[in-house]
């Protein structure tokens, strides 16, 4: 009788998701809305912008190293599974998300397999680079890429307040890097601002607490979506420091729990090698900030910053800011190369 009535009945509904990634997904969403809800619609800005306020919100005046570089759903993967490449509805498919995460934890897996030597506080990373950023032109401060060039720079390492933060080599001459500060400061203290191996080395290795804790350290710009201040900052620790591996693996872990990232599957760096790219849109800016990686040893390679409409700052593709990493090394001395 019973397996009369088993035939009789229709076949049990299959799953899309199993429960785990079911669950990872609906987690992803809730930190998505909240971002939404905590960040409140912006009132559209009047005609005429001052150049000044502009450039304090792009930044494109402060040092390589701490320069800084669309909201995405993922209710679909929820209602028709993982696989749908369906449009999200703000222009990104879920599956574009979907790889952006499976990457991010390659990167991840990577980076926590590489050997790093720790760095002690008496030394300086060194970092040999193709950079580039935009100045502001004109009366309107409308933005205009500037030619690539190479630079090398030294960054201190040491915890307490320090008063030169690095030193720049470029264009044939040295140049000492300092924050302004108040007449009687003893100088700017290691933090996310100024990151050193050791303060690097401290912050959490979960995934999900450091991505709360960078939240809580990283206040956005005028006009930046609260996730993209994150994304861009993360940028800069992976583009310029010296980290445990645990630490680099957590950075990216974060990255991947970031709303909004998508995979771009063809990225070529400002030195003109070819890879893969890890890209985030900032909706309410106007500009989007890529990473590039090599596409089969994973490993980092540079990163772009580009305006994605036309507006006050410049038009459409203006490159706002862009560095390619030649050479990473930590050495002894200011002005001493690796190898000499």
């Amino acid at each position: 009788m019973n397996e009369e009535l088993a035939r009789l009945l229709p076949p049990p509904p299959e799953r899309d998701v199993p429960p785990g990634r079911l669950a990872h997904h609906k987690d992803r969403l809730m930190r998505l809305i909240d971002d939404d809800l905590a960040t409140p619609p912006v009132a559209p800005a009047p005609p005429a912008v001052p150049a000044a306020p502009r450039r304090a919100r792009l930044r494109l005046s402060r040092p390589a190293l701490w320069l800084p570089a669309a909201a995405l759903t993922l209710a679909g993967a929820l209602t028709v599974g993982l696989v749908t490449a369906s449009d999200s509805g703000l222009g990104v498919r879920t599956s574009d998300a979907e790889s952006a995460v499976v990457l991010l934890d390659r990167i991840a897996d990577v980076a926590a397999r590489t050997e790093v030597e720790p760095v002690r506080d008496d030394q300086l990373v060194y970092v040999r680079s193709l950079t580039a950023g935009a100045e502001a032109k004109g009366e309107d401060g409308v933005y205009v890429p500037g030619r690539p060039h190479e630079r090398e720079e030294w960054v201190s390492q040491e915890p307490g307040p320090v008063k030169q933060l690095a030193l720049h080599y470029e264009n044939g001459a040295y140049y000492p890097v300092r924050e302004l500060l108040p007449p009687g400061s003893p100088g700017v203290p290691a933090g996310v601002d100024r990151p050193t191996y050791r303060w690097l080395a401290a912050l959490p290795t979960d995934p999900d607490e450091l991505l709360a804790e960078l939240r809580g350290l990283i206040k956005p710009f005028e006009d930046q979506e609260p996730s993209q201040a994150v994304f861009d900052k993360i940028g800069e620790l992976l583009n310029a420091s010296v980290m445990p591996p645990e630490t680099a693996a957590a950075l990216y872990g974060a990255a991947a729990r970031i709303p909004g990232v998508t995979r771009i599957e063809k990225a070529t760096d400002p030195a003109g090698r070819h890879g893969v790219g890890i890209r985030r849109v900032d909706r309410r800016s106007g500009w989007a900030t890529e990473w590039i990686f090599d596409r089969k040893s994973l490993v980092y390679l540079g990163e772009r910053t580009w305006l994605t409409k036309d507006g006050a700052d410049g038009a459409k593709g203006t490159v706002l800011s862009e560095n390619a990493v030649l050479e990473r090394a930590v050495v002894d001395e200011y002005r001493e190369r690796p190898g000499s």
